[in-house]
């Protein structure tokens, strides 16, 4: 595979996780899962409950919500990989007030050094209302910033819109 980062968009409950778990489920074993979110309530406890109980043997998990730079790095080049989700870091990371210009130069770094398939899943927020609040604004738009940049660094680009998939790359 000339370049082997993959970049799955699309809104909340759009089914882009499943897609990008799909694309991983037709390598070969073992599959690498960092997960970014953090459950800070009981609801966001079920929903990662969720995700884990559908990745069947074969997955090995990590929690990074912060260090996502890093795992990337220290992950075997050679293994598949899923970042889920790249829109849960980068809130990660603004709450505690990181250098985001950092953070994304450190994450364009660590997967330039992937050889195997790497599946990067983010939201797509800039299709929605202007948030109310200046953090929401600047939210959405690191985030819209943070997918461009990803999308131009990666070989494939989809669009997730109810279950269904666009190729836009």
């Amino acid at each position: 595979m000339s370049n082997p980062l993959a970049l799955i968009l699309g809104g909340a409950r759009s089914g882009k996780s499943r897609h990008a778990e799909a694309l991983l489920k037709a390598l070969p074993p073992p599959w690498t899962y960092i997960a970014t979110a953090e459950a800070f309530d009981l609801e966001m406890e079920a929903r990662i409950a969720e995700h884990r109980a559908r990745r069947p043997d074969g997955w090995v998990t990590a929690d990074v919500p912060h260090e996502l730079p890093e795992a990337i790095a220290t992950a075997a080049p050679d293994a598949p990989l899923l970042v889920d989700c790249l829109t849960l870091w980068l809130s990660n990371l603004m709450l505690s007030e990181a250098d985001l210009d950092a953070a994304m130069e450190a994450l364009s770094t660590a997967l330039a050094g992937r050889r195997a398939l790497t599946v990067l899943v983010s939201n797509e927020v800039g299709s929605g209302i202007v948030p109310a609040t200046p953090l929401g604004r600047a939210f959405r738009d690191a985030q819209g910033r943070l997918n461009q940049r990803m999308a131009a660094q990666a070989g494939r680009v989809e669009l997730i819109v109810a279950g269904l998939s666009m190729r836009l790359k």
